[in-house]
């Protein structure tokens, strides 16, 4: 029993870490691409060159949100039914 819940408390506290890096890696993608902003703003506010960072950087940061959320598919219910599935057959 307490096996099970070091394993829980070890899955809950990697979920956390990862969900703190992603917003992280969000609240700089919207800082740094802010001073682009405004530095193309500044520098030549005819040609828009921030948009090539933030277009790229914001599709890093959607897999990394697609990574750390997992829309559900991957959470933790379908990890513990793949453990139990392959627990069965090697009995």
């Amino acid at each position: 029993m307490k096996v099970e819940k070091d394993e829980k408390y070890l899955r809950a506290k990697k979920r956390v870490e990862n969900l703190k890096a992603f917003y992280l890696h969000f609240i700089s993608y919207v800082l740094v691409n802010s001073m682009l902003f405004v530095f193309n703003l500044i520098s030549d506010p005819g040609n828009w060159w921030f948009q090539y960072p933030l277009f790229g950087w914001g599709i890093g940061l959607l897999v990394h949100g697609a990574s750390t959320f997992a829309f559900g598919i991957f959470g933790e219910e379908w990890e513990e039914k793949k453990i139990k599935k392959y627990m069965e057959k090697d009995r």
